[in-house]
């Protein structure tokens, strides 16, 4: 497998939550502008982010609704964590008229609303892997890391992998298979892999959506086209680049999906960055890493990786055994 390169760091690792643990294999063009900080894992991993207080302002949105109470066992899921019957999808329309007039108070890879862990002590975490896309479909986010999808189906590892639409596009074969595998829990990673704002933010230098229209757009595209191929609607939704703000995570609230897990390094991890990273996962951690761009080291990381958290005692379980997400509306 080709060595990656780290290349220099466009954010403060401070800025990430020690429950962003990171390991990474690429993302297309915006993957290549998220560079690896860490060296042995200690800074990223070690971090301590207390995400912001609530806005208090008139112009923020509405307090999210916080985690729900984990389940009693790792085999066990919440009944809560199961969807009631579907109801039909506020239509594009009723959301702009809802969120036109509301500003947003954060940006970033910490806001209200999104979900940053499991919510237990159990001895589980939740291994989750971004396919993004690219612009072609011979584009490098287009890419398809096999040995890392062969590893964790070796070790018969359960994983959620949030799949961009462009990708699903460029790998119809490949993302039916992942699709019908009970190891793998599909999420949602937008149309056209944008970071998700209200107001055009930008993140690395990505722009993002420019309305709630755009927000509407960016989620439903890809979550029709995954409901269709899965024949049941994704549960959890993660922006390009893993950024938004506060009001487009209440939006995807609305269409019936949790904004899962932020912070995000990129691409260019060594393999012993990727180590360092996730054999530091703790009980109740997500870890964050991309399964679409082969020629970076991720698979060999998790070679190494994947087994000594095993040998912790640790089970790898999916997001929805214990993360409650919506899914209750139908297109």
């Amino acid at each position: 497998m080709q060595r990656g390169r780290p290349s220099r760091c466009p954010w403060n690792p401070a800025d990430l939550s020690r429950r962003h643990l990171l390991a990474v294999a690429g993302s297309g063009l915006i993957g290549e502008l998220l560079s690896a900080c860490v060296s042995g894992g200690a800074t990223a991993t070690g971090a301590t982010t207390t995400a912001p207080a609530e806005p208090t302002t008139a112009s923020a949105a509405p307090s999210p609704a916080s985690p729900s109470t984990p389940p009693t066992s790792p085999s066990s899921p919440s009944p809560s964590s199961r969807p009631p019957s579907a109801v039909p999808r506020p239509a594009r329309t009723a959301i702009v008229q809802r969120y036109a007039a509301v500003v947003p108070a954060y940006w970033g890879l910490n806001v209200p609303g999104t979900v940053l862990t499991l919510g237990t002590t159990q001895p589980v975490v939740a291994l989750t892997f971004d396919a993004c896309g690219g612009p072609t479909p011979t584009s490098l986010g287009c890419g398809i890391d096999r040995d890392l999808i062969g590893l964790l189906r070796r070790y018969r590892t359960k994983a959620t992998l949030f799949l961009n639409q462009r990708w699903i596009a460029a790998n119809p074969s490949y993302a039916d298979e992942l699709m019908h595998d009970p190891l793998f829990e599909i999420g949602n990673h937008g149309s056209r892999h944008l970071p998700l704002s209200v107001s055009g933010r930008k993140a690395y230098g990505e722009p993002g959506t420019r309305s709630v229209g755009e927000v509407y757009d960016e989620i439903v595209a890809n979550q029709d086209n995954l409901t269709s191929l899965l024949g049941r609607a994704p549960r959890f939704f993660r922006s390009g680049t893993a950024h938004c703000d506060e009001v487009a995570v209440r939006i995807a609230a609305d269409l019936g999906l949790r904004v899962s897990v932020n912070g995000d390094a990129g691409t260019t991890f060594t393999a012993r960055e990727v180590v360092s990273a996730v054999v530091t996962a703790r009980a109740g951690d997500v870890v964050i890493s991309h399964m679409n761009r082969p020629g970076h080291q991720t698979a060999e990381g998790y070679a190494v990786a994947l087994p000594r958290l095993l040998d912790r005692g640790l089970t790898c379980v999916q997001l929805s055994e214990y993360v409650h997400g919506a899914s209750t509306l139908a297109p």
